[in-house]
Formats: C-alpha cells, sequence, structure tokens
C-alpha cells in the first residue's frame, strides 16, 4: 500500500514508503512515469508475481541516465523487458523495476548493419531485417526484446546472439552511458557479464546477407515448427532449464537430444507432471505453464521438484533457464512440491 506521496523541495525529488515496514525512499523524479507498489502479475507471461516498490518507465535514455545518477546508491534496480523469461515471486520485489518503453523500440537499418533498441521485440527485429536482406531470422521464434537477448546471449537453431553482436549502449547503475563489445560482456550460453543494475538500452548487429524472399520463407517454416512441437497458445516463460549439452537446438536432422532438457524431464517421468495450478507442458516438457491459477510459488516448487527428480533419474543437475526474482508472501512460505505432484 502506498503510504504517501508528495513533491519535495523544488519538484527534484519523490519521497514515498510501499507497504508494511518499507523504509522511506527519496526518488529521483524523471520525465518518465513512476509507479509506487506497481503489481507485476500482467507484466509477465506467466501471470504470476507481487507488486514492485516501483516501477520507472523512462522517457527516453537521458531520463534514464539521470534518474539513475541521482538515486540513492543503495537501491536496488531490477530491470525487466516483456516479462518472457520471468518468474516474479508472489511478495513481489523491493526495487526500482525499470521497463523500457516507447523511445526504446526503434529499428533502422544501416548497410548490413541493423541497430535496435531494446524494447523492440525479437521477432520485429527479425522481420524488419528480413526486408532488408538480412539474416537475422533466429531471431524470429524467440520470446522477447532484443535487451534481454543480448543480456542473456539468446539464441536457436545454432545460432546466437553473439554471433551477430557489434555493439550495444547501455546506461550502468550510477548512471553513465557507455558502449559494450562483445569483450566486455563476454558471452556465453544464456549468460553474459553484464553488472547487476546495468540496462542496455540499444544494440547494433551484423548479419548475412539473404534474399528477403528467401528469409520469409526461413522464418514461416520455423514458426510452423515450433508451433507444432511447443505450447505457443498457454501462459508459459519459454524454455525452463538450459541444455545440460550446453548448448541450443540447431535444428538439423542430425541432432542429438540425449542431453536436451526435454529428454532428461521426460525420461524422469516428469512430462505433463502438475502441482496447483503449474504443469510441465504435456507437449514439450521444457516448458511450465501456468494453466490458470497458479502462484509463483506453484510454478517455483514444480520446477523444484523437475529438478530433483531428473538428478536422481540421470545425474544431471538442470540450470534455471527462467529468472526467478522476489520474496515469497508474507503468509505463504516458499512450497515444497513434495507428494504435492500428479
Amino acid at each position: 500500500m502506498l503510504l504517501f506521496t508528495r513533491v519535495a523541495g523544488p519538484g527534484l525529488y519523490l519521497a514515498a514508503g510501499c507497504g508494511q515496514n518499507r523504509h522511506m525512499t527519496r526518488l529521483p523524479k524523471p520525465r518518465g512515469r513512476l509507479t509506487a507498489d506497481r503489481p507485476l502479475s500482467d507484466l509477465t507471461w506467466l501471470r504470476v508475481g507481487g507488486p514492485a516498490d516501483w516501477v520507472f518507465q523512462p522517457a527516453d535514455t537521458d531520463d534514464l541516465s539521470r534518474f539513475l545518477a541521482a538515486l540513492d546508491e543503495d537501491v536496488v534496480v531490477f530491470p525487466i523487458g516483456v516479462g518472457s523469461n520471468l518468474i516474479v515471486r508472489d511478495g513481489g520485489l523491493r526495487a526500482v523495476v525499470v521497463r523500457l518503453g516507447r523511445g526504446f523500440n526503434s529499428i533502422s537499418v544501416e548497410g548490413n548493419r541493423v541497430i535496435a533498441g531494446a524494447a523492440a521485440l525479437d521477432a520485429h527485429v527479425a522481420r524488419r531485417s528480413a526486408q532488408a536482406g538480412i539474416d537475422l531470422t533466429f531471431l524470429r521464434t524467440i520470446p522477447g526484446a532484443v535487451g534481454g537477448a543480448v543480456c542473456m546471449n539468446a539464441g536457436c537453431y545454432g545460432t546466437y546472439t553473439a554471433d551477430v553482436f557489434v555493439e550495444a549502449e547501455a546506461v550502468t547503475r550510477s548512471g553513465e552511458i557507455v558502449t559494450l563489445t562483445a569483450s566486455d560482456l563476454n558471452f556465453r550460453y544464456r549468460h553474459t557479464d553484464l553488472p547487476h543494475g546495468w540496462i542496455v538500452t540499444r544494440a547494433v548487429f551484423e548479419g548475412p546477407a539473404g534474399d528477403p524472399d528467401a528469409l520469409d520463407a526461413k522464418m514461416a517454416a520455423q514458426l510452423a515448427k515450433r508451433d507444432e512441437t511447443q505450447p505457443t497458445r498457454e501462459r508459459t516463460a519459454g524454455s525452463t532449464f538450459r541444455n545440460p549439452a550446453g548448448y541450443s537446438s540447431t535444428g538439423r536432422a542430425d541432432d542429438v537430444h540425449d542431453l536436451k532438457a526435454w529428454k532428461v524431464i521426460e525420461d524422469a517421468g516428469m512430462r505433463g507432471a502438475r502441482l496447483g495450478g503449474a504443469q510441465m507442458s504435456p507437449k514439450h516438457p521444457n516448458f511450465l505453464v501456468n494453466t490458470g491459477t497458479a502462484t509463483a510459488a506453484d510454478l517455483e516448487a514444480l520446477g523444484e521438484e523437475v529438478r530433483k527428480r531428473v538428478f536422481q533419474s540421470s545425474g544431471i543437475e538442470l540450470v534455471w533457464e527462467i529468472m526467478r526474482v522476489g520474496e515469497p508472501a508474507p503468509d505463504r512460505p516458499a512450497q515444497e512440491a513434495g507428494d504435492g505432484i500428479e
């Protein structure tokens, strides 16, 4: 609950307290939108999660830079994109959540390079690039936006963001605007070294040339295969766990599946497993689904039970690909799955 909001001094700061026993926090007053106690469930694809202390939607990069420069260094900053790879726990997030929107979703082409704002959807970047004869088709079926693709080195069909990455612009936690190279980010499978609190605002990609019609056909085939094999009409967050093999599916006929996450989950008998409103998809067992009534606790507990049973079955320790953040609900501690699995 918002206790009070007022403009302090000459309109430079907002002071507010969110929820019970929260600290009084002085926040810079930005040009963009700043909302206290904002529920996050409608900002994630899984539709779960409690409120953030604050959600900040900056007007532009300068607004973001000035806000972070003036923000107390002890305040946690957490960027989110379209929430496609995220579980926010039921108690919410004690942080200023930064969500980029308008002003950060432009896509332009210069020669064989594509410049995209961090809020531009991966699918939109793939389509715009194809129209210009640039092959970034691997992005077409990746759920999310450019900022997340850079931060997590998103990839599929044997191609990764690192393979087409030129540079990125980011704003540091102290508000400095910097340019990041591939060596700065140190791309690895589903991981980079982007420091906590830094926010990617745009990226530059360079892809191979291709015929626009052929690239369009390639993307159509990818979409058809995705819809055939994945629960695209369900509430999911994409792949739940990283492949133990340490690389994405290539899509080739000779691609082996022994160390794919879906295969070890199926071998452990967890395809279709349910806990409360959470389910491992019967269609693709590496997709965690909110069937309509799941809490974040349901989803996380089911995922942890999957990890436990896969380890018992194969000795493989699955690593979460979905990011999980925040606190459990005050009246509901983190759930133990146990016998609740169906």
